[in-house]
């Protein structure tokens, strides 16, 4: 890199995001416009954001999501499949080629619980991804979850299971609430397993 004081990748990100405080935004801004090359990684992030808003709108990332998204989704006119669980509890589902995004409602008391991660674990119950420290609001009841679309579709009949933790001081974790998916493949073709992208959090 040929840049004597090269913006950050963090910075970078913050500035296209319109998260850099303001007195800081102009510091920026000068060295962006005098350096070919800070610009130029500026449009890389641009172009990883606009590539990651895409693969949400398109449903194939495993991510946590509000009712606003779920609404605006809706309103949209895309396909949205939800499936609403109580803690400890499962369900029988599936989705069709016409499904645009999948959605779980995991309820759970989330009250006085600082950090939250969500875990998916395969049928017999071990671990295979965990998405820390999800957006929470202690308030809210529950969390709604997206599975890639992509991901399911593609799945064959299986189980899953999502567990909800507390993670507390010291790391131990706190047990909010443990989700059955028994999924069932409908469409044609015997199904595979790809790897579904996570967001980032």
């Amino acid at each position: 890199m040929s840049c004597a004081t090269p913006v950050d990748s963090a910075r970078l990100t913050d500035y296209w995001l319109a998260l850099v405080p303001e007195a800081e935004e102009h510091a920026v801004e000068e060295h962006l416009f005098s350096c070919g090359e800070c610009a130029a990684r500026l449009g890389e992030v641009a172009a990883i954001a606009a590539g990651i808003r895409r693969l949400a709108q398109e449903g194939s990332l495993r991510m946590v999501v509000s009712e606003a998204f779920v609404r605006r989704a809706t309103e949209e006119g895309l396909q949205v499949r939800q499936y609403a669980l109580p803690a400890g509890g499962s369900v029988e589902c599936t989705v069709t080629a016409s499904d645009d995004l999948l959605i779980a409602r995991l309820a759970a008391d989330l009250q006085g619980a600082k950090r939250v991660d969500l875990c998916i674990c395969d049928g017999a119950g071990a671990e295979q991804v965990r998405l820390a420290d999800i957006p929470v609001h202690s308030g809210a009841g529950g969390v709604l979850y997206q599975e890639s679309i992509t991901y399911a579709k593609a799945a064959p009949s299986n189980r899953m299971i999502a567990r909800l933790v507390a993670v507390e001081e010291g790391a131990a974790e706190r047990l909010l609430g443990e989700y059955t998916f028994n999924h069932t493949r409908t469409l044609p073709g015997p199904g595979a397993f790809p790897e579904p992208p996570l967001a980032e959090s």
